[in-house]
């Protein structure tokens, strides 16, 4: 039974992040997305009572991620291939994984921080920078360590450049790839 509720949550979850991509967060109801899923209102409130309650699960489920990826990262050596591995690692999460999550959080940045919401993703990126920035590293070393997880989010963000204009699968890795390799 957990099996079917928690189905049931991400189908709800998947449905209105592709309303919200489709009208906006704000011109987006509830009623909305229950019509889209074919149930009752009250179906959808014994899920979720508002709409900030799907934005906080969809955070969290992000957040939860990242917190995988802390996990696993805190329990290597620091080196040059643990660097490379936790930026696929994240890019998988930001781009695959989480990629609807992720253009819904750019996209909505003010609505997101009135919710609180961004703080915890916010705390959990910086830890991020600084597992990938060794400390003898020198300060331009630790920029493009640090510029290549931002080239991971902002690079999948067709915001930046138009409809249609974000690079194909692939290249925002290779980039943060390329900003952490060894100079020499």
């Amino acid at each position: 039974m957990a099996g079917r509720r928690s189905d049931t949550r991400e189908r709800i979850q998947q449905v209105a992040l592709e309303l919200f991509a489709e009208h906006g967060y704000e011109k987006t109801s509830l009623r909305e997305i229950a019509e889209r899923l074919a149930v009752t209102k009250a179906a959808l409130y014994y899920h979720f009572k508002t709409k900030e309650d799907i934005v906080h699960s969809l955070v969290e489920n992000l957040v939860d991620g990242l917190d995988e990826l802390l996990a696993w990262a805190k329990e290597q050596p620091r080196s040059q291939g643990t660097t490379e591995e936790v930026l696929r690692r994240f890019s998988a999460l930001v781009n695959d994984e989480h990629g609807p999550e992720m253009q819904f959080i750019q996209q909505n940045v003010p609505t997101l921080k009135k919710f609180g919401v961004m703080h915890p993703l916010g705390a959990k990126v910086r830890e991020l920078f600084q597992l990938i920035t060794a400390e003898d590293q020198d300060p331009a070393t630790e920029l493009r360590a640090r510029l290549a997880l931002v080239a991971l989010v902002l690079g999948i963000n067709p915001m930046f450049g138009g409809p249609g204009t974000a690079p194909p699968p692939g290249v925002a890795l290779q980039v943060a790839l390329e900003l952490v390799a060894p100079r020499g």
